[in-house]
């Protein structure tokens, strides 16, 4: 299978998914434009009002740019770092989008990779993911799971991946309640890797009120801690990517 990305194929994504709050936001800047031939607002405010609206507009898309097309994310060269035992089982959950499985496989050739998709068409109605739902290139025996159960033997995986997904898990008890079926299936020596935008400042610098989609470091602390967690380390994969390593 080949795991070679598009060039820009990121950013493309980011588009593609979220197509509509462009549209509606280039309509908002002509209806903007507009006025000003209309209003005839100051210089000084329509130059601040349109700057702050293009700032809005066009740096989340230059942040996805760096963080998924420039960064060596999905090369996972990062992980050489974290994971530094032989690993046999992995486990990949994703949230409807998988963009990692092929790559993890190819990472970690001798390793059995399991994949589950917690995506619930009835919660999870988001019109992006829906959209990435659609083309999304699933890897082969993929199972479809709820957040409540991982059918999986206790302690039987090396390495549980939980790559930009686990915020679509909105409800805090139900977070809980999904690490502690990682926790479970996770044997005493293995480790959960999550890796999450935060809800912090740099994440607002770039995506503005889109930050808000995301949770805290405290928020994750904490549910990590619930769920019965001993330690949690993060380092950050540039100012605006967390990676968090969990060991039981």
């Amino acid at each position: 299978m080949e795991i070679a990305r598009r060039k820009f194929q990121g950013v493309l994504n980011i588009l593609s998914f979220n197509r509509h709050f462009y549209i509606i936001g280039l309509i908002v800047l002509a209806v903007l434009v507009g006025s000003q031939f209309l209003l005839k607002w100051p210089d000084s405010l329509f130059l601040s009002v349109l700057l702050l609206f293009l700032y809005g507009f066009i740096m989340p898309l230059i942040v996805s740019m760096y963080v998924y097309d420039f960064s060596k994310y999905y090369t996972l060269s990062w992980l050489d770092s974290i994971i530094k035992f032989k690993t046999k089982d992995i486990v990949n959950i994703n949230a409807g989008f998988d963009e990692t499985s092929f790559i993890i496989k190819h990472k970690f050739p001798n390793a059995t990779l399991k994949v589950f998709d917690f995506y619930n068409v009835k919660e999870h109605t988001e019109a992006a993911i829906v959209r990435a739902r659609k083309v999304t290139m699933e890897y082969p025996n993929t199972q479809e799971i709820k957040t409540s159960y991982i059918p999986l033997e206790n302690a039987s995986v090396d390495v549980v991946f939980l790559l930009s997904a686990a915020h679509e898990i909105r409800k805090e008890s139900e977070k809980v309640q999904f690490l502690k079926e990682c926790y479970r299936i996770c044997k005493p020596e293995g480790k959960i890797i999550m890796v999450e935008h935060l809800r912090d400042f740099p994440n607002f610098i770039a995506f503005s009120i889109g930050f808000t989609h995301f949770f805290s470091r405290k928020v994750w602390e904490r549910v990590f801690k619930k769920a019965g967690f001993n330690s949690v380390s993060e380092v950050k994969f540039t100012p605006f990517m967390s990676v968090f390593s969990c060991n039981p």
